[in-house]
C-alpha cells in the first residue's frame, strides 16, 4: 500500500470530539467525526506517528477496499479480488476481525469466516499455499466494516489496541482504562508545561502515569514493541526506528510537579512499578497517606480525584462520607486550583458540596460517568 489512503480511528463513545482535537495537534486534517471514530487521510509514515502518539484511540485503521454487497457470497468474491501476495506475506499470518450490522448476519463469526475463506482462496489459487490465520492479534490483523449494503475491509495497524498504552503490569482495582484516563485529562484545563498535577487516591498511577508522560512529551505508546503495521508488506523497520530517534530527542524533564497518593501502601507500590515501566517514576513523587493529608505545592496546579462509584448494594452509603470529604479537601487545601472529580454516581457527586463550572459526560465500560470541574477558591469568589 503506498500513497495516501482513508483512515478510521476509533475510539470509545463520548470520546470522538477530544480524539479529533488530538489528531489536528498532531497537525492532521479531520475530515469526519462520528460518535465512536474519527476520519483522516494518511500514508505509512502517518500510520507509524499516529499508533505511536494517538493518548486517546482505539485503533487505527488503514483502508484496503470498500465496496457494495449485500450477502455473504457478494462479500466473499469482492475480498478474494483484492490483491493480497502484496500486502500480506505468504509464510506469514493473518487475523479476521469485524463489526457487522445488516439483515445477513447475526453472527460476526461467519462474516469472518467469509473473509478469512477469501483469503485463503486467493493465495491457494495464485501460490498454491496461503498464510497461517487464526486468533491471535499480535501479527496482521484485517478488519471488516459491513453497515448495511456497504463493506470496507480495513487493516488494523494497531493490532492490540492502543487503549493500552503497555506500561501498567499491575492495574490494582477497578481502575481507569490508559485511554479513557488520558482522555478526561485532554479534556481538563490542565497545562502540562505550567500546572501541576496532584492524585489523590491514585491506585495503580494511571492519571498521574499518563500526565507524567505528557509532562515529560513522551508519546502514549512508547512502550508499546509490536504493533499491526509491522506484519504487514511495505513496513519500513529503519524508518519506524529513525521515527522514533527522532520523537526521543524530544523528551523534556517536566518543569511541574506530579504528585500520586494513597493510603494503600501496595497500591503505592504497584503505582512506583507501573511509573517505572512507563519511564516516568523519577518524575513522580509518591505518597502513603490519607488523600486529604497529600501534599498541594504553591498554585496553579489541578487535583484529580477518581474515587469509587459505588455500583453494589451498601456501598453508596459508606462512600457518601468519602465524597462530602473531597469536598471539605478541596475547600480547605487546595485554595488556587482546579479540582476534577471522576465519577459514575452522579448522586454521590452532589454531597461534594461544591458548585461544579463543568460536567463533561464519559462511558467508563458501560456506566455513565462524568468529569466534574471545579473552581477552588479561597472564601468566596
Amino acid at each position: 500500500m503506498t500513497g495516501e489512503k482513508p483512515i478510521l480511528i476509533t475510539c470509545f463513545p463520548k470520546i470522538s470530539q477530544i480524539l479529533a482535537e488530538e489528531v489536528k495537534a498532531l497537525g492532521y486534517k479531520v475530515l469526519q467525526i462520528e460518535n465512536t471514530s474519527v476520519r483522516i487521510k494518511g500514508d505509512w509514515q502517518d500510520i507509524m506517528y499516529l499508533n505511536l502518539h494517538l493518548k486517546s484511540a482505539n485503533r487505527v485503521l488503514w483502508e484496503i477496499a470498500t465496496f457494495d454487497v449485500v450477502k455473504p457470497d457478494q462479500l466473499y468474491k469482492a475480498v478474494k479480488k483484492i490483491k493480497w501476495h502484496l500486502l500480506i506475506a505468504k509464510q506469514g499470518y493473518f487475523s479476521v476481525q469485524s463489526y457487522v450490522k445488516n439483515d445477513f448476519i447475526t453472527d460476526t463469526r461467519f462474516a469472518n469466516l467469509k473473509v478469512k475463506d477469501a483469503i485463503v482462496d486467493y493465495y491457494y489459487d495464485l501460490l498454491g499455499s496461503r498464510p497461517d490465520s487464526g486468533p491471535d492479534l499480535s501479527k496482521t490483523v484485517i478488519y471488516l466494516h459491513w453497515v448495511q449494503n456497504k463493506a470496507t475491509i480495513y487493516f488494523d495497524t494497531s493490532g492490540e489496541s492502543l487503549t493500552k498504552h503497555g506500561y501498567r503490569m499491575d492495574p490494582w482495582k477497578a481502575p481507569m482504562n490508559e485511554s479513557l484516563a488520558a482522555a478526561t485529562i485532554l479534556k481538563s484545563n490542565w497545562q502540562p508545561t505550567k500546572d501541576h498535577f496532584v492524585n489523590p487516591m491514585c491506585g495503580s498511577g494511571t492519571l498521574a502515569i499518563e500526565a507524567a508522560m505528557m509532562a515529560a512529551n513522551i508519546p502514549a505508546l512508547w512502550n508499546r514493541r509490536n504493533f499491526g503495521f509491522m506484519h504487514i508488506i511495505g513496513y519500513n523497520r529503519l524508518a519506524w526506528t529513525k521515527m522514533r530517534r527522532d520523537v526521543k530527542k524530544l523528551f523534556r524533564e517536566p518543569t511541574v510537579r506530579i504528585i500520586a497518593s494513597d493510603i494503600d501502601q501496595k497500591a503505592i507500590d504497584i503505582c512506583r512499578k507501573n511509573a517505572e515501566t512507563a519511564g516516568v517514576r523519577d518524575y513522580i513523587k509518591f505518597e502513603v497517606c490519607d488523600f486529604k493529608k497529600t501534599t498541594i505545592p504553591r498554585e496553579p496546579g489541578v487535583v484529580f480525584l477518581n474515587p469509587e462509584y459505588g455500583e453494589r448494594l451498601g456501598e453508596e452509603s459508606e462512600l457518601k462520607e468519602i465524597y462530602q470529604s473531597i469536598g471539605d479537601f478541596f475547600k480547605q487545601e487546595c485554595h488556587g486550583y482546579t479540582g476534577y472529580l471522576f465519577t459514575g454516581n452522579l448522586g454521590l457527586a452532589k454531597t461534594v458540596g461544591l458548585k461544579p463550572k463543568r460536567k463533561i459526560e464519559f462511558l467508563n465500560a458501560r456506566i455513565d460517568c462524568r468529569l466534574i470541574e471545579y473552581e477552588l477558591y479561597k472564601g468566596k469568589k
